[in-house]
């Protein structure tokens, strides 16, 4: 096992996976920028550098300085959470230059599920089902009317390096797809350097579901579940929960057993998710998560293993703590994600919080780094905590969430608290009666 864990993280991630490592007995060092002098993971840990200045790029993105900091304080593994250098394959090979281990997938891994192309032709080959689409990346109008014809309208074009909806473009007929195609390509430079795009067929009404697993990278894999993220705005995520309301048990199991042989099959090591959108019964698969997700504490919720711990344990060449027929579930479990945004805008909302009190209670938990007198900085992402309830069945779940929200006070800034005491009384919430567009429409319709 790990003597000394540096995190190369900051917020609520850095303060979760203290928490792991502290309970594992592990020593623990905390990076952070000068803007997170007194975050809470800083004043936690056993040690802590500080490696530079506010901007991400000279900050946690600086390679350099991180390794340093393992150099300093002797840390033997690192922790990248999500975000950051997480899926960085360049970050995980330096770091196994220097005998210091990343807590993580190998570089390789990382590299082909950061492509988009690539990632698609693995799963194909793996046994994953995958939405119709290019088999690689178009540069040519021509072919891209091409294939979108034999495909079938409405079509999506999709930045071979991108996440976050950028880079992304829907086209409903022949007349729309040259400006979604040039469109796409330049959003897709802009964002991420690289400006090659693929075409896949776009689904009209699908929910987004994933896949959580895990290997041990000696040709063993399990699957946790799975989590249902239909809820986003921008395609970004913002309410989670497990199990999905929209599938039955063989679909459920159906799935995971296809995910977990994936993995196996590949000799991947540590935590993944494999994403889908479902629709009609059918499951697509749209990209592979390389590290810890946002929502992992739905899982936690559900199976009782908690990841981090599962993490550590297989970097460190523990192997699984459990077989597949070990995992049981049990519950329903749902996470709501805390910004510090205006609820109706989702305009970032900095400042000091003056006032923070979180719900408790049998089934709550809140991760989150922040308290009051806390100064949200301006540069980073605006998740402050995460509320996860679980309850024996959704709707005790649903009802232990409205409670929890009600208890929840976080003032002198703006949240997204709001959205969710408006969603849990949403009558097609209450049935789980959505698809990954009704967000966006609801709120649209309430504005």
């Amino acid at each position: 096992m790990f003597q000394k864990i540096l995190i190369a993280n900051r917020g609520e991630i850095a303060l979760r996976v203290l928490r792991a490592a502290k309970e594992l007995g592990i020593k623990t060092v905390a990076v952070h920028s000068t803007a997170d002098a007194d975050a809470m993971h800083v004043r936690l840990a056993d040690e802590s550098v500080c490696i530079g200045p506010p901007p991400s790029r000279d900050s946690y993105l600086n390679i350099h300085q991180i390794v340093a900091a393992c150099e300093i304080t002797g840390a033997d593994a690192v922790h990248p959470g999500y975000g950051f250098l997480a899926e960085n394959a360049k970050f995980s090979d330096i770091l196994a230059a220097h005998n210091i281990t990343f807590i993580g997938p190998s570089g390789d891994h990382i590299r082909v599920m950061g492509d988009k192309i690539e990632a698609k032709r693995t799963a194909k080959r793996l046994g994953i089902p995958v939405v119709p689409g290019s088999e690689g990346a178009i540069t040519d109008e021509v072919e891209a009317k091409r294939l979108a014809a034999e495909i079938g309208y409405p079509v999506i074009v999709k930045a071979s390096a991108g996440g976050g909806g950028r880079g992304m473009k829907v086209a409903r007929s022949e007349a729309e797809l040259a400006s979604a195609f040039h469109t796409a390509r330049t959003e897709a430079g802009a964002a991420f350097g690289d400006d090659a795009v693929y075409i896949e067929k776009y689904l009209e009404k699908p929910r987004h579901i994933e896949v959580q697993v895990f290997g041990d990278g000696a040709g063993n894999g399990i699957h946790l579940g799975e989590r249902d993220c239909s809820l986003q705005r921008r395609h970004q995520k913002v309410w989670e929960e497990g199990n999905s309301p929209a599938l039955n048990e063989e679909e459920r199991s159906r799935i995971g057993e296809i995910c977990a042989k994936a993995v196996a099959e590949l000799g991947y090591r540590g935590a993944g998710t494999v994403e889908f959108l479902y629709e009609d019964g059918e499951f697509y698969f749209i990209e592979m998560n390389t590290r810890l997700q946002v929502e992992h504490p739905v899982t936690e919720a559900i199976t009782g293993i908690d990841l981090v711990h599962e993490q550590i344990r297989v970097a460190s060449g523990g192997g699984l703590s459990v077989k597949q027929e070990e995992v049981r579930f049990q519950g329903h479990a749902i996470e709501c994600r805390i910004n510090a945004e205006d609820p109706r805008t989702f305009a970032p909302s900095p400042g000091t919080i003056t006032h923070f009190h979180t719900p408790g209670g049998l089934g709550v938990r809140v991760d989150s780094g922040v308290y009051s007198g806390y100064k949200i900085p301006p540069y980073y992402d605006s998740l402050i905590g995460k509320l996860i309830v679980h309850g024996r069945n959704r709707v005790e779940c649903m009802m232990r969430l409205r409670r929890a929200l009600d208890e929840f006070v976080v003032d002198g800034i703006n949240t997204t608290l709001p959205l969710f005491r408006d969603l849990v009384g949403n009558i097609d919430i209450a049935y789980g009666a959505y698809d990954i567009h009704w967000l966006e429409k609801h709120l649209a319709a309430t504005e």
